[in-house]
């Protein structure tokens, strides 16, 4: 099975955290949904093969930037042009990342009668406050409506939450969540609010205007997140999503279970099990090398030890933790080896644990995940 994964690279205006692909300006936009089906069609012989099952596509996935701001007509349009070029399974998870802003409930009925079936949607607090510093596009009002109408015409939807905002207390994190878990929805994904560089937050803290993001609240947000949702029924299946039984995310979960995805459009990225490509970052120059019936893509293959590390990374963040026979028969006895002897450290701490010859997070070693895991990486063999 693998998944085709969309890019839409545009927003109403940029959230003050979000280092991700996009562009405000939006004249580009048809070209663009052009350039989308033309690089689908392009790339369609890296994977497919009618002969073999486990080529077809389970998942497509509209991320960004906003998918929300191409109209419905444009959706379809481009999830047309992955059923004419690939084989889809009967059923595919469609998912479309949308703003509250965005879903009005005639886009939301329409999206409804389509082949769209999930919704992510970028809450990200139901306080003022949050938003504006954040300077997401929707307000606290809008967040709540969009959740009161979307879950009366979808029964799979994900909201995404921050937690470690400057100056939330503890009590407020807990309000929110309660907000979310009221609507119902079946999915939760929350991460730290995280400084990166460039970005008009990192400008912020460092003129004063926002204090830095304090690492232990992040922390006492992130127990209070888990242990909320596990009350709840939540799973908690990877470092930052929680899903009922039944709705973990298709799409995110093949990367982190290294299945095979494609990446359309500016920025994306794509892996075949042994390669990893990108696009460019670029949307002016993107449409013209598809336009030119060229990739704009490069091209990296991974050596045994950039797999190695990947798996450790990706394994310790989710439920399925990190397998010693698949260590031993996929890289050999010197890298399980090097494994046991870095883990034992941390299996000490009660960071790690071993059960049936996998090796996982404790619920104490859940938060620091990526730490670990950046321990246990080897870099040179």
């Amino acid at each position: 099975m693998s998944g085709i994964y969309i890019h839409i690279p545009f927003c109403k205006q940029a959230c003050h955290y979000c280092d991700f692909h996009f562009s405000t300006n939006l004249k580009k936009k048809g070209e663009m949904v052009l350039a989308l089906a033309k690089e689908i069609e392009m790339r369609k012989s890296e994977i497919l093969d009618f002969a073999r099952n486990d080529m077809e596509i389970e998942t497509i996935y509209f991320g960004g930037g906003t998918p929300s701001i191409l109209s419905v007509e444009d959706l379809r349009f481009l999830i047309d042009s992955v059923y004419k070029n690939y084989k889809v399974v009967e059923n595919p998870e469609i998912t479309v990342e949308a703003n509250p802003d965005d879903l009005s409930e005639e886009q939301i009925i329409e999206l409804s009668k389509n082949k769209v079936n999930r919704l992510s949607i970028g809450i990200q607090s139901f306080f003022e406050d949050d938003l504006k510093m954040m300077n997401r596009a929707h307000n606290s009002e809008e967040a709540k409506k969009c959740l009161e109408t979307a879950t009366q015409y979808f029964d799979n939807i994900s909201i995404d939450l921050i937690y470690g905002i400057p100056e939330m207390s503890n009590e407020k994190w807990l309000q929110n969540i309660e907000m979310a878990l009221s609507f119902g929805v079946p999915h939760i994904s929350s991460y730290a609010l995280t400084v990166e560089p460039k970005t008009a937050l990192h400008s912020f803290i460092q003129k004063g205007i926002i204090p830095q993001p304090d690492d232990e609240v992040a922390q006492e947000h992130f127990q209070i997140l888990v242990d909320k949702l596990s009350e709840n029924g939540f799973i908690h299946y990877e470092l930052s999503n929680f899903g009922k039984e039944n709705y973990f995310s298709k799409n995110n979960s093949s990367y982190w279970l290294g299945k095979k995805y494609i990446g359309i459009g500016p920025s994306a990225h794509s892996y075949d099990g042994k390669n990893r490509g990108w696009n460019i970052s670029n949307n002016s120059l993107y449409i013209k090398s598809i336009q030119e019936n060229k990739l704009p893509i490069e091209m990296e293959t991974l050596t045994k030890t950039d797999r190695y590390n990947e798996y450790i990374m990706t394994g310790l963040r989710t439920i399925w933790g990190v397998s010693f026979d698949r260590i031993e028969e996929e890289f050999g006895k010197t890298y399980l080896d090097y494994l046991n002897q870095q883990a034992a450290k941390f299996i000490e701490d009660h960071l790690l644990f071993v059960d049936d010859n996998i090796l996982r997070t404790t619920k104490k070693g859940k938060f620091l995940s990526d730490g670990i895991a950046s321990d246990l990486f080897l870099l040179n063999l």
